[in-house]
């Protein structure tokens, strides 16, 4: 017996006597079809990393509609002529991010990064299945088996609460990367950032009674004169 469903566009085929009986979505998804965005770990839909997007018919009703799932609780055997969207398949390196990879970036709420997929794929799913028009309420209380082990809530959450109609939330200007931080004002000197605070008193080493040391680098080579000065004492 075989089962047939699309993931991110491309057809699977799944000759199901050649599978474990209890082979799950999550499974299938991580080492068949190599997409390893699609994360697990409690493997009971309690912490949310596993969540994928789907797109099928409602069993009774028969109404085209798209939900999110627990990939980790969702057998194989049940994804008969699925249409399956993982993190990859909704935005990555290669082809361009996400509206939600994107602001979940800009808005700091990625943190370690293991549970991000989960939550953007969450969102996704619910814009999908409300015609894109959410409320932050709707938001909040969707969010409630997606776990963030960095426990840094606020920022996931004002990040997929600014998709809402409701809501206020202020959007920052792009994230820049430190290398960029060049083109700020320094507040010390009121001129542009040289990168270095070489200009600054240079301050001795702190020794502590256990012959402890304290350096106060300011360039690499600062760093390697501290190492020459520490092993010389010792």
């Amino acid at each position: 017996m075989t089962t047939n469903f699309i993931i991110n566009g491309t057809p699977y085929t799944a000759k199901l006597s050649d599978l474990p009986s209890d082979i799950t979505l999550n499974t299938f998804i991580r080492e068949h079809a190599g997409l390893p965005g699609t994360k697990f770990m409690c493997q009971e839909g309690g912490c949310g990393v596993c969540i994928c997007v789907v797109t099928g018919k409602h069993p009774v009703t028969a109404e085209i509609r798209t939900w999110a799932v627990n990939s980790c609780l969702t057998l194989l055997s049940t994804c008969a002529d699925w249409e399956i969207t993982t993190t990859e398949g909704i935005g990555n390196k290669r082809e361009g991010y996400h509206p939600i990879q994107q602001r979940l970036a800009k808005m700091n709420g990625t943190q370690c990064g293991y549970c991000s997929p989960g939550f953007v794929m969450n969102m996704y799913g619910l814009l999908k299945s409300k015609g894109n028009t959410i409320t932050m309420e709707e938001v909040e209380n969707s969010f409630g088996g997606n776990i963030c082990r960095c426990t840094g809530y606020r920022p996931i959450l004002d990040a997929m609460k600014s998709f809402a109609v409701d809501s206020n939330i202020e959007i920052p200007d792009e994230c820049r990367d430190i290398e960029d931080l060049s083109n700020k004002m320094c507040p010390k000197t009121g001129v542009a950032c040289s990168g270095a605070c070489n200009g600054l008193k240079k301050r001795s080493p702190i020794e502590y009674d256990d012959g402890g040391q304290w350096f106060w680098p300011k360039s690499l080579a600062d760093v390697f004169s501290a190492i020459d000065q520490s092993n010389g004492s010792n």
